[in-house]
């Protein structure tokens, strides 16, 4: 089984077409969603229902809750604020009840999927040290678990005869020698790794592997969205750069 796991779409239609093109292409039969479907882009909503056409297996992200008043605004910069309160004004009653119901976190056919840490999912933090990886470790029920929130693709992985954590920014992850696995898949609208690529991961359930794939997209065009929908310039200047 072939599974594409993407997330952090942010508005862009463009990198989310690209991304599930391309998903498509490898032989992807699955789709599993990380959250933050919205924010920052120019096409909530039409990102939305792409995203619904393709899997029922999403959960929130803090963007997404922000966007029906499920989290606080007040912990967002100015920039995403902005584009918090403009997204609301776009998306239909449906498509906000749609983001409203969506779970924190999901477990299904062994797999563990959450927006931002397993242990407190509602606090949307980040997996960024060791220490965050063991307590997040330590919550997860299944061998394998698939995070988004901080755009930059990473995985950590577990070894309980050891007791230790290790880490990797390779593309190809292998999984079979550790006890658990959690992978950060990078961000399909708005890469933060210095790489301006959309962000996807594919797991395949026979090799026991993960692979990071970054996929080219239009970024002029979703450049050229956000700024004529009077969103804040930094949103489409940041794309080039993958920051």
């Amino acid at each position: 089984m072939q599974y594409c796991v993407f997330g952090d779409v942010h508005g862009n239609l463009e990198a989310l077409e690209a991304v599930l093109a391309d998903a498509e292409k490898q032989g992807a039969e699955r789709y599993l969603c990380v959250g933050d479907i919205v924010g920052y882009g120019a096409d909530p909503g039409p990102c939305l229902e792409r995203v619904r056409a393709v899997t029922t297996q999403v959960v929130a992200g803090n963007h997404d809750c922000a966007v029906v008043e499920r989290a606080d605004i007040e912990y967002f910069n100015h920039f995403a604020k902005e584009a918090i309160l403009w997204t609301r004004a776009q998306l239909s009653p449906g498509q906000q009840a749609f983001l409203a119901g969506l779970p924190l976190t999901l477990q299904l056919d062994g797999l563990t999927v959450v927006h931002a840490t397993v242990h407190e999912p509602q606090q949307f933090g980040y997996i960024e040290s060791a220490l965050v990886a063991r307590l997040s470790f330590e919550a997860l029920q299944t061998r394998l678990g698939f995070v988004g929130h901080s755009h930059v693709p990473v995985a950590f992985f577990y070894q309980e005869s050891a007791d230790e954590i290790w880490f990797t920014q390779d593309a190809d992850i292998p999984l079979g020698e550790f006890s658990k696995s959690i992978i950060n898949i990078g961000s399909v609208g708005q890469p933060r790794d210095d790489n301006p690529l959309a962000a996807y991961a594919l797991y395949d359930t026979e090799q026991n592997a993960v692979a990071i794939r970054r996929v080219p997209y239009d970024i002029e065009t979703a450049k050229r969205k956000i700024l004529e929908a009077g969103l804040p310039e930094i949103l489409a200047a940041r794309l080039d750069l993958g920051r």
